[in-house]
């Protein structure tokens, strides 16, 4: 029997996956010098963020039984080639001085990169961690959070000093070879492992090790009704926050009068926001549980986005939308650890991916809904209220989760006392 790696190398390589394909968070970035270079529209510039998260989520459902089969590795070198092809290429694209290309590269090809990698070390982190499923997971998908702040003063000095174009060459090349670096030591647990001490801590009550409610295959899973509620809970998460993340910088000018520095230097602070939701939720859930984790989600938002419209001093909103930002994030990171407690280990990588679809809908539906109400309306503040009423929804359907696993928990204890 080989040498088994460490857990936390494991995760430390999904890190450096996720801290990549992260970076289309930055991707406001390029919104004005595009607009002003090639004179397109805002709503056209934004469309690229929204293919590229609407590839996201389709990839990751077409390729999770793949990530299941050939493994992490093999799926982190397919994520680290269209990503880094899709990057780069965006920069041939702007060259040409083509949206189209801009599309294919940036959005299509992009995207499909940013749905593998980032399905392929959370499945099996959670494999790698039963003990600390929520902690694990927020801390590879806090990598996806923490890269817009990384990446969005280097993005801004890149475009300043090389151009738009070269900017999009060096970044391609530079995450390809830290994706390609980092899915080179990604490797399922082997079977029947357990972290050392993990069975002796269960059995003497020091650890209580929870049972996940069913082991299901993603087929089997995709016919419960929680797998729709789960879907759509995410999705009203991801709708709201990425309709706020996509346009953050013209917001917070527009409502709160920040200069543009000032706002630039909001949205990297919230880049910070948003990967210590991750981690930070993440590792809660393991303690309060992925249910009660959900529903404070929608508690925390409905009266922030009611309010938001209306609030002018500075420092008040700016902490309303650091925990908008950190409830978008910790959705996220509590999604697979959530998956787990409800449907087993299976096929997680799988059901991870035709979850994350919710993701793909959302990411058309927020921002191009918000790019919508400021062409219409002329301020993106007037889409807010409406998305109260969208986290009134959630609040309702995390109640109706709730009570559908506490029904099969209850029916799941009945058989096993006929059974004993």
């Amino acid at each position: 029997m080989g040498k088994v790696k460490n857990r936390w190398l494991i995760a430390l390589s999904a890190v450096g996956i996720h801290l990549s394909i992260g970076s289309v968070y930055a991707w406001s970035n390029f919104t004005q010098p595009l607009t002003e270079q090639y004179g397109w529209s805002d709503s056209q510039v934004q469309l690229t963020f929204s293919l590229a998260i609407l590839f996201l989520g389709l990839s990751a459902a077409f390729m999770g039984h793949f990530v299941e089969k050939y493994g992490p590795k093999t799926a982190g070198l397919v994520a680290a080639a269209f990503f880094g092809v899709g990057v780069a290429g965006s920069g041939v694209a702007v060259n040409m001085e083509s949206l189209t290309l801009l599309y294919i590269f940036y959005g299509a090809l992009g995207g499909i990169g940013l749905g593998v990698g980032y399905i392929a070390p959370v499945s099996t982190l959670v494999k790698w961690f039963p003990d600390r499923r929520g902690l694990a997971t927020g801390l590879a998908i806090m990598g996806f959070g923490f890269a817009a702040a990384i990446a969005s003063p280097i993005m801004d000095a890149l475009i300043d000093s090389t151009g738009i174009a070269n900017t999009f060459f060096i970044l391609g090349i530079s995450y390809f070879i830290i994706m390609l670096l980092s899915c080179l030591y990604l490797e399922k647990p082997p079977e029947g492992w357990l972290p050392e001490g993990f069975k002796e801590k269960a059995s003497t009550s020091k650890m209580k090790a929870k049972e996940d409610l069913a082991q299901l295959t993603a087929n089997e899973a995709v016919k419960t009704k929680r797998f729709y509620f789960l879907w759509f809970m995410l999705f009203i998460n991801v709708t709201c926050g990425i309709a706020v993340i996509s346009a953050m910088k013209p917001l917070a000018i527009e409502s709160v009068g920040l200069t543009t520095g000032a706002a630039a230097a909001l949205v990297g602070a919230l880049g910070i926001a948003n990967g210590l939701g991750r981690i930070g939720w993440a590792a809660v859930s393991d303690y309060i549980g992925r249910p009660n984790t959900y529903t404070a989600f929608f508690v925390l938002q409905i009266p922030i986005f009611f309010f938001l419209p209306s609030i002018t001093h500075q420092v008040v909103y700016a902490v309303m939308v650091v925990i908008v930002y950190a409830c978008y994030g910790g959705g996220f990171a509590s999604v697979p650890a959530y998956i787990g407690d409800i449907f087993g280990t299976k096929q997680l990588g799988a059901i991870h991916g035709y979850i994350l679809t919710a993701w793909s809908a959302a990411g058309l539906a927020g921002p191009m809904f918000a790019a919508w109400m400021k062409d219409t309306t002329g301020s993106y503040a007037a889409s807010l209220n409406f998305f109260s009423g969208l986290f009134i929804l959630a609040l309702i359907i995390s109640i109706l989760t709730r009570l559908d696993i506490k029904k099969i928990k209850k029916e799941k204890e009945s058989k096993e006392k006929l059974v004993s």
